[in-house]
């Protein structure tokens, strides 16, 4: 990885470290001074505050103590619970803490030789398709000699707060990190996908079968080394960090440590009723206050589970800030959901591989049409396809697809009063199966999938698609806000993601020479009836070939049927604006196809786009010779070649 890995404000800390170490001095932060800017981006803010270095915090000051734990850090007087609960699902997975902290032990405190120590620290963070480090200096914010922010539950151990004020440092100030989202940290950890859900839009409290699906999905992203975090939304006679009768805090963000399957009771031999509860283990950032409902730390439901499976489920009895619930109860009780996916793109692995594909992108504004990206969401119909557009294919009869957009980070903007997040969003279109160019008029493109539209800062859709070619158009919901973006693409095969940026074909010195297309004509074949049937079993496997001028489209084979649904869309860009399209059919054979009829017909701009239905010639037709054989199709085009 640290090839690849970039340096923040360029800052190296090999070199640093070591200019430190050769004058005999602790390293200061020119680019992160212990200063009040440091601490706050509003100068009506106000503290007294020392900034102190561990070693006049404690005796024997160390990075990590006895490894990495969720319990090791408590949220201090900052507004950033959403931080604190993603730190405490990163110290569930060694392999990802390890790469935020990179050597750690090179890192580390040494007693025994304190002359090697300089003060610098590094943490690296997964920054809008990148790996980023960053460099500090361990001088931190205190009060009375007390840490005032993120702190450890062990008072010689400073992961902690050494990590948040590396975050700190990239987002501008610690005020900048009051609000906020754990799985906008969590992606910065990870590099994950991050998938935002509301319990209560989706009615999982109410409806048991959804239930069941988000409990299966979450147990398989928990397993998978994914991450979860959720809260309660403020709410009229809700406040904010308001507590609920069974001691839940609003507004606040819980990490989700683990879920199971609980079995109740001992075991028996051979016995597969065992009767199961499906449980769900949170913890509060600020390392207390618990949940008092059933299956509390010190309830009595806890009676009826064996002492194996509670040995097994590490449970203890004190007021530590974790607890557990039935996940019944947590759909109930919790309002929003955040899933932080890890996606599997390594070919070494029992698990589903997925395809990557990553874009960097922008929403720019241009008075030019043409040249504008940043048209809006798709209630903005005559702006809507003025946004970057995204070509990809789905090779497989189905296959499903997973995508990620994600805004740049916004809270380095807070000073100037433009930190909040820009609400973002995005729709793929199934397009015509040879598409090279923008899209510029929606006619026969259907509307396939709808992301949901959110001010997070990224948002997700999984989705299963037909074969064919697709165009992902991202937008804001509101036109004409710039900001940079990340697309992020899976697929099961190779998608070939690619941004459309041509509006119509180059004109070259070669198509001078030999012509330039003077007409666009965009056809899609819906369907096709009364074909002739193919050998004993009374079916034919058709498909449809379209050509026009030296153009040609083959639609994929539709098995064992004389009546097919085709949906195949193509176009063409002409030379000869009288060249005819030709549309035959044939059924796919194993040593050589056969024709079963084929129709021609010319399209001028100016006609409708309507459903034409045109008989197949040269076939001597169905079983029932009153129903000749014909296809159905739609027909538009231009002479703009930019219009369609």
């Amino acid at each position: 990885m640290s090839s690849s890995v970039q340096l923040f404000q360029g800052q190296r800390y090999q070199e640093l470290k070591g200019q430190c170490l050769q004058q005999g001095r602790l390293f200061e932060d020119p680019e992160f001074p212990a200063s009040d800017e440091s601490l706050y981006y509003d100068s009506a803010a106000k503290g007294k505050v020392e900034w102190k270095r561990p070693k006049d915090l404690c005796e024997d000051p160390h990075l990590l103590v006895d490894g990495m734990s969720s319990h090791d850090f408590h949220q201090g007087k900052l507004g950033n619970c959403w931080f604190v609960a993603a730190c405490s699902c990163l110290a569930l997975r060694k392999s990802l803490w390890q790469q935020v902290i990179p050597d750690c032990k090179e890192q580390e405190w040494d007693p025994k030789n304190p002359r090697k120590y300089a003060g610098i620290f590094r943490f690296r963070f997964w920054r809008f398709g990148e790996w980023t480090e960053v460099v500090v200096d361990d001088l931190l914010p205190t009060e009375n000699g007390e840490l005032i922010y993120c702190r450890s539950n062990v008072r010689n151990e400073f992961w902690s707060a050494l990590l948040e004020k590396a975050y700190a440092k990239l987002a501008g100030s610690y005020q900048a990190l009051d609000g906020g989202c754990a799985a906008e940290a969590l992606v910065d950890f990870t590099g994950a996908v991050a998938e935002s859900i509301n319990l209560e839009e989706g009615k999982y409290g109410e409806v048991i079968s959804e239930q069941m699906k988000l409990f299966e999905d979450l147990m398989k992203v928990h397993k998978r080394g994914g991450f979860i975090s959720c809260s309660i939304s403020e709410s009229p006679g809700r406040p904010s960090e308001a507590e609920t009768g069974m001691g839940l805090i609003v507004g606040h963000a819980y990490s989700v440590t683990a879920i199971r399957k609980l079995r109740l009771g001992e075991s028996l031999l051979f016995s597969f009723k065992a009767e199961k509860l499906f449980m769900i283990r949170l913890r509060n950032p600020w390392g207390r206050k618990e949940w008092h409902g059933a299956w509390s730390d010190s309830s009595e439901e806890w009676k009826k589970v064996s002492d194996s499976e509670r040995k097994n489920l590490g449970l203890t009895v004190k007021n530590d800030g974790e607890f557990w619930m039935t996940f019944e109860d947590w759909c109930k009780n919790f309002t929003d959901v955040d899933i932080c996916r890890t996606v599997n793109t390594s070919c070494f692995s029992l698990h589903k591989t997925w395809e990557k594909e990553m874009m960097y992108g922008a929403w720019a504004k241009h008075p030019e049409p043409l040249l504008n990206r940043s048209g809006g969401c798709f209630d903005n119909r005559e702006t809507f396809l003025q946004n970057p557009q995204y070509l990809f294919d789905v090779k497989k009869a189905q296959d499903k697809v997973l995508v990620s957009l994600q805004q740049e980070d916004r809270r380095r903007y807070k000073k100037e009063g433009k930190g909040d997040n820009i609400t973002i969003g995005f729709e793929i279109l199934k397009v015509e199966d040879n598409r090279r160019y923008r899209l510029h008029k929606l006619t026969v493109q259907e509307r396939v999938a709808t992301s949901p539209y959110s001010n997070t800062r990224s948002v997700f859709l999984m989705r299963s698609l037909q074969q064919g070619r697709y165009v992902l158009v991202p937008t804001t919901f509101i036109p004409g806000v710039p900001t940079k973006f990340i697309l992020r693409l899976y697929t099961d095969v190779p998608s070939k993601l690619r941004e459309l940026k041509a509006d119509r074909p180059k004109m070259t010195c070669w198509s001078l020479l030999c012509g330039y297309p003077r007409r666009v004509t965009q056809i899609k074949v819906h369907s096709a009836e009364g074909l002739q049937k193919q050998g004993r079993s009374g079916g034919a496997d058709p498909y449809v070939l379209i050509k026009c001028e030296n153009q040609s489209w083959r639609s994929p084979v539709q098995r064992d049927t004389t009546s097919p649904i085709f949906n195949t869309q193509v176009i063409f860009y002409s030379k000869d604006i009288d060249s005819p399209v030709t549309i035959q059919v044939w059924s796919s054979r194993l040593l050589r196809d056969r024709f079963l009829g084929q129709a021609e017909l010319a399209a001028s701009p100016g006609q409708p786009r309507q459903r034409r239905r045109l008989r197949l010639r040269g076939s001597t037709g169905g079983a029932a010779a009153e129903l000749p054989p014909h296809i159905s199709l739609t027909v538009l085009c231009s002479d703009d070649l930019a219009e369609l």
